[in-house]
């Protein structure tokens, strides 16, 4: 394995979100400081408690999950599209480099970011709200897979993608209404039956229900569940990125 290639790949990435810290740091940190006003204090007052837990400190794992998805998604897809757009990309193909160091480069660096960027946002939550959390060990393995596996999700869709608008396609369309949708502000046992049934189609849902899980001890679904659910993904996406380098598809045309 070519330890040196990872690093200087991981080094130039972390260096290239270094230089836009404002928009890579600040913003969510914004963002998620604006969640809490809104929906902390304007619907957290006729929303005490959910589940025995006060709704501001409900609904912090759910933010930070919200945060990681389009952080890891963001980071990754734009890591490998530049060197696609620029051409530098046929640079690294042709050097003594292995696909699984190129991948880990650029995927590693993605998911440093946003689990540091989860980290940030946690602290800002404390700031709000009296966070606890029950199973620590539990909540970085959630993170730390969930960063892995949507910056992995993030590289396909840097591949896949042929212009800078379908860079926010999937994040804007498909991955943010999903974990609205996905219990990121309620839990789905408060919905009908049906559209509880429904929402296990979601696969976000296990992702912000594990999560919440290891801060609460109470989930929507089994944290068993969750961990198998992600690791499925996890491999999933590992899989396209597999074919990806096997048919050399959007990289060598």
């Amino acid at each position: 394995m070519n330890l040196s290639a990872i690093w200087a790949i991981y080094v130039f990435e972390m260096n290239r979100w270094r230089r836009t810290i404002l928009q890579s740091i600040v913003s969510p940190v914004i963002s998620t400081s604006l969640y809490f006003v809104v929906f902390g204090a304007a619907i957290g007052s006729r929303i005490p408690e959910v589940e025995g837990v006060s709704y501001g400190a409900f609904i912090v794992p759910g933010l930070v999950m919200l945060s990681l998805l389009q952080q890891s998604l963001s980071n990754a897809s734009f890591g490998i599209y530049f060197p696609r757009f620029s051409g530098t990309i046929y640079e690294i193909l042709s050097a003594p480099v292995s696909p699984f160091e190129i991948v880990a480069g650029y995927v590693g660096a993605a998911a440093t970011k946003s689990v540091i960027l989860g980290a940030i946002i946690l602290l800002t939550a404390a700031l709000f709200v009296d966070l606890r959390i029950q199973h620590p060990l539990v909540m970085l393995l959630f993170l730390v897979l969930t960063a892995v596996t949507f910056s992995m999700f993030g590289f396909v869709i840097g591949i896949w993608a042929d212009g800078f608008e379908k860079l926010q396609l999937v994040p804007l369309l498909i991955v943010t209404p999903l974990a609205f949708l996905g219990g990121a502000f309620y839990s789905i046992r408060m919905l009908p039956e049906f559209w509880q049934d429904v929402s296990l189609l979601n696969p976000v849902v296990y992702l912000i229900s594990g999560f919440r899980w290891s801060f609460f001890g109470q989930a929507d679904v089994s944290v068993t569940v969750s961990l198998v659910m992600t690791f499925v993904f996890l491999g999933l996406c590992l899989a396209a990125v597999v074919a990806i380098f096997r048919t050399g598809w959007r990289l060598k045309s």
